[in-house]
């Protein structure tokens, strides 16, 4: 299964080597898979020399009313395989109460290390912006393009007058169990409707490819022409990978 895995992403795009972020839907893959060999197979295609990146992302338990989050116990929000990837063996977690990623390989501190001095959800220092910095890929298996998280960081590059809530106040735990407070901007996207798989149109065939890993449809994305193609886009009409509700 593993082997399967793996050449199937090669098939679809990923090369030993690449900086690869994975949103994933675990149930798509198909019945009699696991997580271990969902983990190992993307693991394979990306090679000794590449990094495996997974949103763990906490935004509905890290709250206003519960503003706290542990970088060892505060689970991910967006199902089953970011939570069996944060407890993998040598895996790092960013620092940031909402929208934190985990890593795994050669360049999985210098895409965790720095999330903490951003003050957004994805900032300058999040492993999302490091990604086109890294020329890596963004993954979709068995999920549709409309959780594309890098948008958001598209969306604070232009700053759109729907993006940005409240200022709130966390309390944030350490890998060493050492506590401290900071402050964050929120997202707000009051009575907004989010539609980031219309960035598909933007994208030609050798910046993006479709394709099945096992049972899943997946589609794979070059994260610089991600955010180049719809930072030009949204210069032009802010609105337009949202729609008004």
């Amino acid at each position: 299964m593993i082997t399967q895995i793996a050449t199937n992403l090669e098939d679809l795009g990923v090369k030993k080597g690449d900086c690869l972020l994975v949103h994933t839907s675990f149930k798509a893959l198909g019945k009699g898979v696991t997580a271990d060999e969902v983990i190992k197979g993307l693991l394979s295609a990306v090679g000794d020399d590449g990094t495996l990146i997974l949103p763990a992302l906490s935004y509905s338990i890290v709250t206003q009313e519960a503003p706290r989050f542990d970088i060892k116990n505060t689970p991910a929000c967006i199902g089953y395989l970011p939570n069996f990837f944060l407890s993998y063996p040598g895996i790092i977690r960013s620092m940031h109460p909402t929208h934190s990623c985990a890593a795994l390989g050669k360049n999985a501190v210098e895409f965790t290390q720095n999330h903490y001095i951003d003050r957004t959800p994805v900032g300058k220092n999040s492993p999302f912006y490091m990604l086109k910095e890294y020329d890596g890929k963004i993954l979709f298996l068995g999920c549709t393009s409309a959780p594309n998280t890098s948008m958001h960081g598209v969306e604070e590059l232009v700053e759109p007058d729907y993006l940005y809530g409240d200022y709130l106040e966390y309390t944030l735990t350490n890998y060493d169990g050492k506590s401290y407070n900071a402050t964050y901007r929120t997202h707000g996207f009051h009575r907004i409707a989010q539609r980031y798989g219309r960035v598909e149109g933007l994208l030609n065939q050798y910046e993006m490819s479709k394709g099945r890993v096992l049972q899943a449809d997946c589609t794979l994305m070059s994260a610089k022409a991600v955010w180049q193609k719809a930072k030009e886009a949204m210069e032009k009409k802010p609105y337009c990978f949202v729609e008004k509700i």
